[in-house]
């Protein structure tokens, strides 16, 4: 996928994130560190100019609702979670850009509840890869792309990797990155 294909899904999911709500006040977009944060943002700047609707939006960070994170061997890179509006009642959308075994949204959403109870949480993601470890699946998805369990998917974003993409990469050889054609 590149610049144009990506802008085009924010512009769909804009859409199909208010399409089911006449007035969406209970709305609220949490994009998940790193990369869920900058495309919540996308979406919610469409939203705002194209559409105009100004959701709440915040940011979560799981790192310590992970399971596997007092397991690995380095020290966890810990980001910020900064949630500015009350959750209860709130239906919730969740961010993030590549869905895999389901384990870190499993993790969201533990720290979701850590923050209150909202009414609904969906979750959104560019990318879904398949391989699910847990019965986890998006309710919004800007593409899905078979693979295999060796290789990565890799989205960039413009404000942190200079470019707007998707890359399938093998997983045997990191420096060759593959774009992702269109569907």
């Amino acid at each position: 996928m590149d610049t144009e294909d990506l802008n085009r899904t924010y512009l769909r999911f804009a859409h199909q994130f208010l399409e089911s709500y006449d007035n969406p006040k209970k709305l609220a977009l949490v994009g998940m560190q790193t990369r869920g944060v900058y495309m919540g943002h996308r979406v919610r700047s469409v939203m705002k100019k194209e559409l105009g609707f100004d959701i709440d939006f915040g940011v979560l960070d799981v790192t310590f609702y992970r399971d596997d994170f007092r397991s690995k061997l380095k020290m966890p890179n810990v980001k910020v979670t900064e949630i500015p509006f009350d959750l209860y009642e709130r239906d919730i959308i969740l961010i993030d850009d590549v869905l895999f075994t389901g384990r870190t949204v499993r993790s969201a959403l533990d720290a979701l509840m850590a923050y209150g109870r909202p009414r609904k949480i969906q979750f959104c993601c560019m990318v879904d890869r398949g391989h699910r470890e847990l019965p986890i699946a998006p309710d919004f998805v800007g593409v899905q792309i078979p693979t295999y369990a060796t290789e990565e998917v890799r989205v960039r974003v413009k404000e942190l990797d200079g470019e707007d993409a998707v890359y399938l990469v093998d997983g045997n050889d990191a420096l060759s990155d593959t774009l992702v054609l269109k569907e």
